[in-house]
């Protein structure tokens, strides 16, 4: 049996790395824009809009619609807080604040959101868990979609 050759052996050439002038760094980012996170938590506020507003007109019970939005409210409401994490000037120091402050609002998202269900009982009279996990779903789904629906890179 042969070990595969050129892994890690002295014949591997060294990577040459090119430093970018600011033109070529600014090209490259208008090449590939990046996603903002808070045109994410503005589509997941749209779906709870529509999905309150197809609860109001399916069922019409107060207690449905309430579900619902608290449902939509259990994603936006973290989802902000970590957008507002993430953009502050605190994250974007250098790579290992960015990094830490990451891992940091994605686990005060969580947190909260976890919190934010775990009282719904207690904030919503009637609560119906069907309609919150319905609110729940879709406005977690938008992730996906905002990910589908984010500007396609330009080749240079």
């Amino acid at each position: 049996m042969a070990l595969a050759t050129g892994f890690g052996t002295d014949e591997d050439e060294e990577l040459e790395v090119k430093r970018l002038t600011p033109q070529e760094a600014q090209a490259l980012r208008e090449s590939d824009p990046a996603l903002s996170p808070w045109w994410v938590v503005g589509l997941q506020c749209v779906a709870g809009v529509a999905l309150v507003l197809v609860a109001w007109g399916v069922s019409g019970k107060a207690s449905v619609i309430w579900s619902v939005a608290y449902g939509a409210l259990a994603v936006i409401v973290p989802a902000a807080l970590f957008a507002r994490g993430l953009m502050s000037q605190f994250s974007s120091l250098n790579a290992a604040t960015a990094t830490f402050g990451f891992f940091l609002w994605e686990a005060v998202k969580m947190a909260v959101s976890v919190a934010m269900v775990g009282i719904a009982p207690r904030l919503i009279p009637d609560l119906s868990w069907l309609a919150l996990l319905v609110g729940l779903f879709v406005t977690l789904k938008m992730y996906w979609l905002a990910l589908l629906m984010r500007p396609k890179s330009k080749r240079i």
